[in-house]
């Protein structure tokens, strides 16, 4: 059956446990605890979970690229920025009149006096306009880049320097104020969306179920992939491209599309992340988030879907611990944590936590 080959009981047990965590605890102790109770889950842990989501979506599609494809990106930052930019222009335009101006154009294009919107935001007052674009600009760069780039063969640590390389400019360019996308600032303050406030603790909840909903859709999507056809060849690809040639695939088309689908699932991740955070900047484009991602993937486990959200999680669990009670050392820390996975725990958290069920 389907969902045998998916998941067997364990991974349906953990996906229900979750789902139940994210759907029903959490909105119960959020919305109908009160604040004074010791039990009310607070917006800032709703808020907190649903960025960590937004991460976990991203180690997943890095999973699959680099897990079961054997390609390193350092440049999936980018795709993720890029969908936050895409949907930050409906969150921009659903601001209205309401900003420190009282104008009906952004705050920083007024500033900047512009009398009109670029190019780029034609139609951005609409939601679905903008949610199409989350999914077909960073597609579509992805597409490109990709089609040139294994054409070429490009391959290797060559490949990873490459889209380290697209993420860097691409970030300078986001720097420019004459790009339209508000420089160094980004974009900030989002008031509404579908015209519905953000700040209600229904509408941080409604946004944290949503990402939730998506995070368990693409496990189960990434799954589907990796235990079918398509995900033997991507996995003998990864182990040995010349000799799936050889048998007479053209491995071209299959890391183009696996390649193109990650940096998909990527943009949809900024795109939920938006509007939860509540900004979106050149600083998400850096090459240290990018590589940052990767650390995700191999603390959780690689080639393992599960164990790169895992990843992800831990991370970014301990990255805003340590921020709050060690600010200063958060970056040490985070080269501490790679070290010891990489030499310690090859197979990541996940492999640690299999053998120690196999021995008991």
């Amino acid at each position: 059956m389907t969902t045998q080959r998916l998941y067997g009981v364990r991974g349906w047990t953990i996906l229900g446990l979750f789902s139940a965590v994210v759907f029903l605890v959490f909105p119960i102790f959020n919305l109908l605890v009160g604040p004074d109770s010791a039990v009310h889950i607070s917006t800032y842990w709703v808020t907190l979970l649903g960025k960590i989501m937004c991460y976990a979506i991203v180690a997943v599609a890095m999973d699959l690229i680099w897990g079961y494809t054997g390609i390193l990106s350092l440049g999936h930052g980018l795709f993720f920025a890029l969908g936050g930019y895409s949907f930050g222009m409906y969150l921009m335009r659903q601001i209205g009149s309401d900003g420190q101006y009282r104008q009906p154009m952004p705050d920083f294009m007024v500033f900047l006096d512009w009398k009109e919107f670029p190019w780029q935001w034609w139609n951005s007052d609409s939601f679905w306009w903008c949610a199409m674009l989350v999914i077909v600009v960073p597609g579509l760069l992805a597409y490109v880049f990709g089609y040139f780039a294994f054409r070429s063969r490009v391959k290797g640590v060559y490949f990873s320097i490459i889209t380290q390389a697209l993420t860097f400019a691409a970030m300078l360019l986001f720097f420019r104020n004459a790009t339209g996308f508000g420089g160094n600032n980004g974009f900030t303050d989002f008031r509404r969306v579908l015209d519905i406030p953000i700040a209600t603790p229904q509408a941080r909840m409604a946004l944290c179920a949503i990402t939730a909903g998506v995070l368990i859709g693409t496990l189960l999507l990434g799954r589907w992939i990796v235990t079918s056809k398509f995900g033997r060849i991507l996995a003998a690809i990864r182990d040995a491209e010349a000799r799936v040639m050889f048998c007479g695939y053209d491995t071209m088309y299959y890391k183009l599309f696996i390649w193109t689908l990650s940096a998909i699932l990527c943009g949809i991740a900024g795109a939920l992340y938006v509007p939860q955070v509540g900004i979106i900047n050149p600083s998400e484009m850096s090459p240290a988030n990018s590589i940052e991602i990767a650390i995700w993937v191999a603390v959780g486990g690689r080639g393992t879907l599960a164990g790169a959200a895992l990843g992800a999680g831990l991370v970014n669990g301990a990255k805003s611990f340590f921020t709050q009670a060690f600010p200063e050392y958060w970056l040490f820390f985070l080269g501490l944590i790679f070290i010891v996975v990489t030499i310690f725990l090859p197979q990541g958290v996940l492999g640690l936590l299999d053998r120690i069920r196999k021995r008991s």
